[in-house]
């Protein structure tokens, strides 16, 4: 991140939001430039704050901030508009994404193709017909790419060999695909695995395998801990990232 004691008018969005002291919060939030920023919005939590209802998930900011150390000052937020905020499943699968990036950025790494996606990502579930799972699933694998996890969907681990899309394999997150002849990891077809390389999710079986393999290589990335709003999603709509 910039070493500047003071930014101005940053793009962002809030991902999380946790009380500070007894009338501020610190807010998370995801810039286009400065990637994750922990900010203090000092009285955030007062009625009339201005701030009150600006620091909400799925709002476009401009936010402008100073400090050097970890957790910078809130020194103004402007709504930036252009996006309309999703609703419903869609506001669930959003909340889904925020937490993922909470737990996988790391403060101060600017991702600025993955902010422009993430943007995107949300115009789309905001969309009244939107098709939520392969949303997910095409977000989750630009994400592990972007974080530099590099997963390689289209040669054999180790060799190097092509995919053969009538092959089963199976993928461990650490190497990568290898044939399926007895070896553990995830099963999943030579057919998904070309899918996924090609950014295709249109055939239901690429969309069922891409699921379970997604999350195979989150869950390696995340470690023990589980997502809150995956289980909050598989308990309120059955929908299951």
């Amino acid at each position: 991140m910039s070493t500047d004691a003071r930014i101005n008018n940053a793009p962002g969005f809030v991902l999380h939001t946790y009380p500070f002291k007894e009338t501020s919060v610190v807010a998370e939030v995801f810039t286009r430039e400065h990637g994750r920023v922990a900010l203090i919005a000092r009285g955030a939590r007062r009625p009339a704050s201005v701030l009150r209802g600006l620091m909400q998930p799925f709002t476009p900011l401009l936010l402008s901030w100073f400090g050097k150390s970890d957790l910078k000052t809130l020194h103004a937020a402007e709504w930036q508009g252009g996006l309309v905020a999703p609703q419903g499943r869609g506001l669930m699968c959003g909340f889904y994404l925020n937490e993922l990036l909470l737990r996988v950025l790391a403060r101060g790494d600017a991702h600025e193709t993955l902010y422009d996606r993430y943007v995107e990502t949300l115009d789309r579930l905001a969309a009244g017909d939107a098709d939520f799972e392969r949303i997910l699933r095409r977000f989750e694998k630009h994400l592990l790419a972007d974080i530099g996890y590099g997963a390689t969907f289209d040669r054999e681990a180790g060799g190097g060999a092509p995919i053969d899309a009538d092959t089963r394999y199976v993928y461990q997150p650490e190497r990568g695909a290898l044939r399926a002849q007895g070896q553990p990891g995830c099963p999943v077809s030579g057919r998904t695995l070309l899918d996924l390389a090609a950014d295709r999710f249109d055939a239901p079986a690429t969309l069922a395998e891409a699921k379970t393999l997604m999350r195979t290589l989150i869950n390696h990335t995340l470690g023990d801990k589980p997502l809150y709003t995956r289980q909050l999603l598989r308990e309120l709509t059955g929908l299951t990232p």
